[in-house]
């Protein structure tokens, strides 16, 4: 599907989150199926910890601290040190 504005596609990549694009979108998979959402913004995963994949459903923050081996809490920094 080619974009059929006139003005650049804008990507937006958030660190350690995913790649958020203004829609609509078409992603090709590594199999070669190609999916699509019509959405005006769409999160593509980057994790793959997604059950929606390749759309984000935020799964990444449910990540497991390397250094416990307990879930981290939202909002919480992985070296244990308030925020």
């Amino acid at each position: 599907m080619p974009n059929a504005s006139d003005r650049p596609r804008r990507v937006t990549i958030e660190r350690d989150g995913p790649i958020v694009v203004e829609g609509p979108v078409e992603v090709v998979l590594e199999d070669g199926s190609v999916v699509t959402s019509q959405r005006f913004a769409v999160a593509v995963c980057t994790c793959r910890r997604s059950r929606t994949y390749p759309w984000c459903d935020t799964s990444h923050r449910r990540r497991v601290s390397r250094v416990r081996g307990e879930p981290r809490q939202p909002g919480s920094r992985p070296d244990g040190a308030a925020e």
